[in-house]
C-alpha cells in the first residue's frame, strides 16, 4: 500500500479557508493590528482546524526576530512558584500572545547569583521583548531598558518613557482603609509590602491618606515582605506591641493569610476580635479560614495588557501608556 506524505498547511491554505486575502492572515497570526474582530476569529478557527504552524526559521530569516518574548522576574523560584499571582501572570502572558506563534520564556533571579544571569539572557539574543513583573527598586528597571528591546512593565518602574500597565494601588488601599472604618474598627494598622517596590509605597500612602481624611493616625504600620510568613512575622509584631489594633489592611492576599495564623497565635479572633482586609482578590483569599474581604488585582489582566502592548511595540507602534487598570473591593467575611 502506497503511503502520500501529507504537505503541511501554508499561509495561503490558511488564507483561502477563513476567506480573507494573504496579508489579513499575516497580521492576524503575527498580532499585527488593526484586523477587525470576524476576520480575526476566522482565521483563527482556520489554524486550529489546519494545524497550521507558522515557519519560525523562515520568520527569523525576515524579521530578524527569533519569535520569542520572556517573561522577567526578578524573584527567586521559591517565592514565584508559592505566590498564585505569579501564575495568574504568567498565564495572562500566554493568552496575549497564544494565537502569533510567538513562545512565552520565563525568567527568575536566584539567591545566589541575583538579577545578573537573567538581565545577561534578555540582553543576548534569547528574545525580542519583554515583560517585567515585580521589580525592586529602579536600577532593574533602567538595566532592562537600556537592553535596546522593546520591554512593558505589570507595575510602575518608576523610571520616566517606560511603558507599563498598573493598578491605583493607593485608591484601592484608601477603598479598603474606609471599608474597615465603615464597619466599626476603632484602632487601624496595617502591613505594608516591600518599601523598595512602587506597590508597596503606594498601598502605604493610600493607606495613610484615608486614615487622615478620617481624622485617624496612620502610624501604625509594620512591613511586609508579599509572602505568608513575612505576613504573619510582620502582623505578630504588630498586633503584639499594639493590641487595641482591632482592624487590619494587610498589602496582599498571601500576606493577610499568614496575619490570621499571627492573629490565632495571640488569641485574636477574625473578625471578632480583628477585621483584617487583603488585597489580590487570589484564590489564596477563597481558602483563607474565614474567607478575605479583599481589594481586586487581576495579574492575569494585568499581564496580558502588558503582552498586548508588547505586541504593538513588536510592530513598531508605540501603545498608550501607562494603562490603570480598575480595583474593586470584594467583601467576604474577614471584615
Amino acid at each position: 500500500m502506497q503511503v502520500t506524505e501529507r504537505t503541511a498547511p501554508t499561509l495561503d491554505d490558511v488564507a483561502r479557508a477563513a476567506g480573507v486575502s494573504r496579508a489579513t492572515a499575516s497580521r492576524v497570526i503575527n498580532g499585527a493590528v488593526p484586523v477587525s474582530r470576524p476576520a480575526t476569529e476566522a482565521v483563527r478557527k482556520a489554524v486550529a482546524m489546519l494545524g497550521y504552524r507558522p515557519n519560525v526559521a523562515a520568520r527569523a530569516l525576515v524579521t530578524r526576530r527569533v519569535g520569542a518574548v520572556v517573561v522577567l522576574v526578578p524573584e527567586t523560584e521559591e517565592r514565584v512558584f508559592s505566590d498564585p499571582f505569579f501564575s495568574r501572570a504568567y498565564h495572562g502572558a500566554l493568552e496575549a500572545f497564544r494565537h502569533t506563534g510567538i513562545h512565552v520564556l520565563l525568567s527568575m533571579s536566584h539567591p545566589h547569583d541575583g538579577v545578573d544571569p537573567m538581565l545577561a539572557f534578555f540582553q543576548s539574543d534569547h528574545a525580542d521583548g519583554a515583560i517585567v513583573i515585580s521589580h525592586h527598586g529602579y536600577d532593574f528597571a533602567r538595566a532592562v531598558a537600556n537592553s535596546n528591546r522593546p520591554v512593558v512593565f505589570v507595575g510602575n518602574p518608576g523610571v520616566p518613557g517606560l511603558a507599563y500597565v498598573d493598578v491605583d494601588h493607593a485608591r484601592a488601599a484608601a477603598t479598603a482603609t474606609r471599608h474597615l472604618l465603615s464597619r466599626g474598627a476603632q484602632t487601624l494598622g496595617t502591613v505594608t509590602g516591600p518599601m523598595d517596590m512602587f506597590a508597596g509605597v503606594e498601598r502605604l500612602r493610600g493607606f495613610q491618606q484615608a486614615m487622615a481624611q478620617a481624622g485617624r493616625s496612620g502610624h501604625l504600620t509594620a512591613e511586609g515582605d508579599f509572602t505568608f510568613a513575612g505576613g504573619e512575622a510582620a502582623a505578630f509584631d504588630l498586633l503584639s506591641h499594639h493590641p487595641e489594633i482591632d482592624g487590619l489592611f494587610v498589602a496582599s492576599d498571601l500576606m493577610a493569610s499568614g496575619a490570621i495564623r499571627a492573629a490565632e497565635r495571640l488569641g485574636r479572633r477574625v473578625p471578632g476580635d480583628l477585621m483584617l482586609v487583603g488585597f489580590d482578590d487570589s484564590l489564596v483569599a477563597t481558602q483563607s479560614i474565614p474567607q478575605l474581604t479583599t481589594m481586586e488585582n487581576r495579574p492575569d489582566l494585568l499581564a496580558r495588557t502588558a503582552g498586548q502592548m508588547l505586541l504593538e511595540k513588536l510592530n513598531g507602534r508605540q501603545p498608550e501608556s501607562p494603562v490603570i487598570l480598575p480595583s474593586r473591593l470584594v467583601v467576604r467575611d474577614s471584615a
